[in-house]
């Protein structure tokens, strides 16, 4: 195949760097030339291969040969992009909403390769979008059952339901791929009795598991209680549906295997079987708000790009997530939080919260937040292990006790010069957690021989850096006192004398909002004087919850059996 390069500037974004067809193909007529072309351009995470096939003046094929996307996003997201350009025979499109990045990238490859092709189609830019449309009022439908959220307890509750003889099930998603932020997490915890336990010789059950979180959890004794036998049942439900979480780790940690993250898993199989069972799956569908009829829930107002239509339905859940990526919320129920960055997906923007406001619908713990210590900068990604690392500046110097977490590390970092930090470790810290591996494998990170040689690849102060582990080294032995740490030191905390050693730049992140809707024991939604609101169900980050990504897919199962329940009543 025959390379031909154009040259262009690279800005944020990594623009199209070559391009190619198949020999003996001219497009010196000015007609499109039927061949394969070969585009590159920059996505998320890099560049990205795409190859375009044109016959007799139409594009009959788009392929991704070479990216470095995220898997949980990509693979939903490519297929969309590619469906609407094929279509429209034009890369003039809308971007998939929750893969915008990438979107762009596969656009302006198919745009350069069309190019080459002989058809220009312009620039294209991140704000490429196909033709508007005009929204008009559509004809609303009617269903047994609507869910509002494709994440983790939505599409938990869709199998549920289904499971349990709902037979008209409609699943809205206001973007335009499914599973929310459980499709990215590497640990699936809280739950027990679970093979993988087994296999390491621990013993749990759901009595253990109520005890403990009796003495953390905000949440009732009576949703402790299901959450707790949920807990336990969650493996088996788990395997049923074809997902084997086999990697236990610290007691009720689990990954699908110990190379390979738990939420990928989990996410893929939920929306095969949501699938499977024929629920109605509606992406790019916005919930808008309740209908709420003599103090009963009898369906949801939903926005689409064509317009604007009610689903009417025995009964509703909602599953749609938190408020980490709205400063708005984040302003004004944690002022200072809207500072921080937020590792969670995009659709987290509390569209409901408005919505319970308005029906008098309760909400609790608000002010609530669980921050994640580090996440790369410039990324969303998760990364850190353990305690046996240091945070240093731009200048190389420690600046906090990196054992603490919560807002006042997020602020400390963003108070440091130009709100930069780096997370320095060494190899035993880089055996000892896969996370760790995986983010050095992807490039992530920087590797070193030595510490002034990874501060040169970190654009930081190399002598302040060597003091800096020195000096932490010397607090462990007990030579001298460490300034920012008032607890002891295990041995094990200790940084090796010789490399490799490995840094990158952090930041931390809200990972989840805490607080939301109040839902009792059998997820059903309750008012502001304490009442049920009938048909109208709730899990997941929209709750009021102390639990995490497991409790959505328990409460996710809760909240479809119990709607199924009242429906066939």
């Amino acid at each position: 195949m025959k390379k031909f390069r154009l040259l262009s500037l690279v800005l944020a974004i990594v623009l199209a760097v070559g391009c190619a067809k198949t020999p003996g193909q001219t497009n010196e007529s000015g007609a499109v030339q039927s061949g394969t072309y070969t585009a590159k351009a920059g996505g998320y995470g890099g560049e990205m291969t795409v190859e375009v096939d044109v016959k007799d003046e139409q594009i009959t094929d788009i392929r991704m040969t070479q990216h470095h996307e995220s898997s949980p996003v990509i693979k939903r997201a490519f297929p969309v992009i590619k469906d609407r350009i094929l279509k429209e025979q034009t890369p003039v499109v809308d971007s998939v909403s929750g893969a915008t990045f990438s979107s762009y990238a596969v656009k302006k490859a198919v745009a350069d390769a069309m190019k080459e092709a002989g058809k220009d189609f312009g620039e294209i830019t991140m704000a490429t979008q196909g033709p508007a449309v005009e929204k008009k009022e559509m004809e609303a439908v009617e269903t047994q059952l609507v869910i509002v959220g494709g994440g983790p307890a939505g599409l938990s509750a869709a199998i549920e339901a289904r499971e349990n003889g709902v037979e008209d099930v409609i699943l809205i998603e206001k973007l335009d791929i499914l599973s929310g932020n459980g499709k990215f997490d590497m640990n699936f915890f809280d739950i027990v009795n679970t093979q993988a336990q087994k296999a390491n010789g621990i013993e749990d059950s759901a009595e253990k598991f109520f005890e403990d979180k009796k003495k953390t959890a905000w949440d009732s004794e009576e949703r402790i209680k299901v959450w707790s036998e949920g807990a336990e049942e969650a493996d088996g439900w788990l395997r049923g549906i074809g997902i084997e979480l086999n990697y236990n780790y610290s007691g009720r940690s689990h990954m699908a295997e110990a190379d390979a993250y738990a939420g990928e898993a989990i996410q893929d199989k939920l929306e095969e079987k949501v699938n499977q069972l024929g629920v109605d799956v509606r992406t790019g569908t916005k919930g808008v708000d309740l209908i709420i009829e003599d103090g009963k829930a009898t369906g949801v107002k939903v926005e689409c790009k064509e317009g604007t239509y009610d689903i009417k339905a025995d009964a509703v859940i909602v599953a749609t997530g938190g408020f980490s990526h709205n400063k708005e919320l984040l302003k004004k129920y944690v002022p200072g939080a809207e500072k921080v960055a937020t590792s969670n997906q995009m659709g987290a923007t509390g569209d409901f919260v408005s919505i319970f406001e308005k029906h008098n619908i309760a909400m609790d713990h608000m002010d609530k937040l669980s921050i994640f210590k580090t996440i790369i900068t410039n990324r969303r990604d998760l990364t850190g292990f353990g305690d046996a690392f240091i945070f240093v500046n731009k200048n190389g110097e420690r600046f906090i006790d990196e054992t603490q977490g919560g807002l006042d590390t997020a602020y400390a970092i963003l108070d440091q010069e130009g709100g930069k930090a780096y997370y320095i470790y060494d190899q035993k810290m880089y055996e000892a957690g896969y996370r760790l591996r995986k983010h050095n494998d992807l490039g992530y990170h920087k590797k070193a021989d030595t510490l002034e040689e990874l501060a040169t690849e970190l654009g930081i102060n190399g002598e302040n850096l060597v003091k800096s582990v020195e000096d932490f080294n010397k607090a462990i032995d007990g030579e001298m006192k460490d300034p920012f740490r008032e607890k002891e030191f295990g041995s094990e905390k200790k940084f090796n004398t010789e490399g490799p050693f490995y840094g990158v730049e952090v930041e931390s992140a809200i990972h989840m909002t805490k607080g939301g809707v109040v839902a009792n024991e059998k997820a059903q939604v309750m008012d502001n004087d304490g009442k049920v609101v009938e048909g109208l169900y709730a899990a997941g980050e929209v709750t009021d919850t102390s639990g995490a990504y497991s409790a959505s897919v328990i409460f996710g199962r809760i909240s479809g059996e119990q709607a199924a329940e009242f429906i066939k009543k």
